[in-house]
């Protein structure tokens, strides 16, 4: 039975209890906000001082805060029970609520599957008689909150409309993913047909999304049409370039389908695959050089161009600086640096000539 407003609230079936007393069941009277979350989501922990400031602002009104941890990632539930357990300790100290760990996949079922919520982090706000009142993001809950808190909100037209949204919107999100499936299927049994045409029912569900036109021109030069390749390639340049939005990544994206060392590149216009690379890799720097965010990637990607260009002392400078880059434990998880490093190193000696 799916779950959305005016659904009874599930149970709640924990295995542990890492910070609060133990919750088994929704005292009547209280308000309740549940929050999926993990570790490894910047927006479930940029959401955390939004709930501790919720859950200060309106305990005296009966609100509860309940974290529920039930993605974390580790080899084993101990192992990830004494790593978040570590994570809320060095984190916040300060944690107001009760959070909750389960990895049995119980919660999943009853709160996020049954509700057809497929991202954390989740919201869910079940109002003094035991109903969901609201489901959406915890940024979302602010405005909404003291309307549950007293009575007016789960009946309301904004409440149905709030529902309805969100419901189509999962249900977009549900096909976006069926389209995703299609095309990693196709692309692994190399039906490059099938792919596109799962790429380009993405592009027309979500235009203004450049992941599906990436694929897309993936395909189109992987299928030798190199016209309309380049085509898609030059207009999400000039997107990523006007917008702005995400605009350093749209370009790397850019490059590497062009310099990817990996990549079949033998069939495609060598001046128009320069030309596009020098303007993108100009780009890529300015960019990274006015925001002060210079990343590996951008340095890796940038630096395969002047290599192929003959610029090869600006490419070794290029991978040098990207390696600088990874080698600091502040910016860079030490498991992304083992994984990189290895390749950066290699590239280098590639470029040396040794």
């Amino acid at each position: 039975m799916a779950l959305c407003i005016e659904s009874a609230a599930p149970s709640l079936k924990v295995e542990n209890w890492l910070r609060g007393e133990r919750l088994t069941k929704f005292e009547p009277g209280k308000v309740y906000i549940v929050e999926f979350w993990a570790t490894w989501c910047d927006a479930c922990v940029e959401a955390m001082p939004h709930l501790i400031e919720l859950q200060a602002k309106y305990k005296d009104e009966g609100l509860e805060v309940v974290g529920v941890a039930a993605y974390e990632k580790a080899p084993t539930a101990d192992e990830a029970r004494t790593k978040l357990d570590a994570w809320l300790t060095e984190k916040f100290s300060n944690l107001n609520y009760r959070i909750g760990f389960d990895s049995t996949g119980a919660m999943n079922k009853l709160w996020m599957d049954a509700s057809s919520s497929l991202t954390v982090p989740t919201s869910f706000v079940v109002d003094r008689d035991g109903h969901i009142a609201f489901i959406d993001h915890a940024i979302q809950i602010g405005d909404v909150l003291p309307k549950i808190i007293n009575g007016t909100w789960r009946g309301s037209d904004d409440a149905k409309a709030a529902d309805a949204k969100r419901i189509a919107e999962d249900q977009r999100l549900v096909r976006v993913s069926s389209i995703q499936r299609t095309i990693r299927s196709a692309m692994e049994a190399k039906d490059w047909p099938a792919a596109l045409s799962a790429a380009e029912e993405g592009i027309a569900m979500m235009p203004d999304d450049r992941h599906f036109r990436e694929i897309q021109a993936g395909l189109l030069l992987q299928m030798r049409d190199t016209a309309t390749g380049f085509q898609v390639l030059r207009q999400l340049v000039r997107d990523a370039i006007e917008k702005r939005s995400d605009a350093v990544r749209g370009l790397i994206a850019v490059m590497e389908q062009l310099f990817d060392p990996e990549n079949d590149k033998a069939h495609l216009p060598r001046a128009e695959r320069f030309a596009i690379g020098r303007e993108v890799s100009e780009h890529i720097l300015n960019s990274v050089q006015d925001s002060g965010g210079p990343t590996f990637t951008s340095y890796r990607v940038v630096a395969q161009y002047y290599y192929e260009s003959g610029d090869k002392q600006r490419a070794i400078e290029l991978i040098e600086r990207a390696m600088t880059w990874l080698d600091d434990p502040e910016i860079v998880p030490e498991d992304t640096k083992q994984y990189y490093m290895p390749r950066l190193l290699q590239t280098l000696a590639t470029y040396r000539g040794e």
